[in-house]
């Protein structure tokens, strides 16, 4: 089974073991970048602010390899669907990929391709609105509305923190809260190599090249990734809410874990 989670070191050593079980973090340092001005950044939680190098072993289910989250970044999304003619639609593909771990089915195979549409995640300590742009990213926006509307993420827990100077991050999707589960279904990524990860993003977890599901993490400090995370949204507003969450701390007094608090997405409420 494959973990879905974001590395912190600067490439790519996937995870080889079970989903489920443990997994180690590659070698390679994560340095986080200065934060542009006007920009929030949060302490660092739960330890000293290494980074994210040497040999960790987590157990809280989060992917461990990461390849795949874009930034807020134009640019042309590379392998998860092709455009019609804009506004038309974009036409994706949604692989079956085990069973879900939460009933739902998969998206249909053509996606709206302009516009923006927002959506509100109402956690554990206040709400997170998020912004995203269909142009951009199609059939990633496409399957997060798909799984919202279908209540898939209501009731579900945010499974993952981290507070390590290179990666800072809020990490949901999984109904099971292990980091090992998935709508039953895969999808491409829509990235591009200007992508980068600062405050504010918002952007898939996943296994490898084209392992989408359900998993998604949340900015809220710059972090330096490889630009192997579809970015497919900005958070608007509540990001004092994911600092606030961060300031509290991993539940084992590390740098990598569930939360000290533990968080829900109680639900996720699409807009216009």
């Amino acid at each position: 089974m494959r973990s879905v989670r974001p590395a912190a070191a600067v490439l790519s050593v996937l995870l080889t073991v079970p989903f489920l079980a443990s997994c180690t973090s590659m070698s390679g340092s994560a340095n986080p970048a200065a934060a542009p001005a006007g920009s929030t950044t949060a302490p660092t939680v739960g330890g000293s602010a290494a980074d994210i190098s040497g040999s960790a072993t987590y157990t809280s289910g989060f992917p461990a390899n990461t390849s795949g989250l874009p930034a807020n970044t134009g640019g042309s999304p590379a392998n998860a669907g092709s455009s019609a003619a804009n506004g038309i639609g974009a036409t994706c593909s949604y692989p079956a990929d085990g069973a879900p771990a939460k009933p739902v089915s998969p998206p249909t195979d053509v996606m709206p391709n302009a516009g923006t549409v927002t959506a509100t995640l109402q956690l554990t300590g206040g709400a997170v609105v998020i912004e995203m742009d269909r142009s951009k990213t199609p059939c990633t926006i496409g399957s997060f509305v798909h799984l919202a509307d279908a209540g898939y993420f209501d009731g579900t827990t945010c499974h993952r923190l981290t507070t390590s100077a290179g990666l800072r991050v809020l990490q949901c999707g999984d109904p099971t809260g292990s980091g090992g589960g998935g709508p039953g279904y895969t999808f491409g990524d829509e990235t591009d190599s200007a992508m980068t990860y600062p405050a504010g993003t918002v952007a898939m977890a996943n296994a490898g090249p084209d392992t989408n599901g359900s998993q998604f993490f949340l900015v809220y400090s710059d972090s330096q990734l490889p630009p192997d995370y579809t970015v497919f949204g900005t958070i608007k507003s509540g990001l004092d809410v994911l600092i606030k969450i961060a300031v509290a701390g991993v539940a084992d007094g590390g740098q990598d874990g569930a939360p000290a608090s533990p968080i829900t997405i109680s639900k996720v409420t699409v807009g216009a």
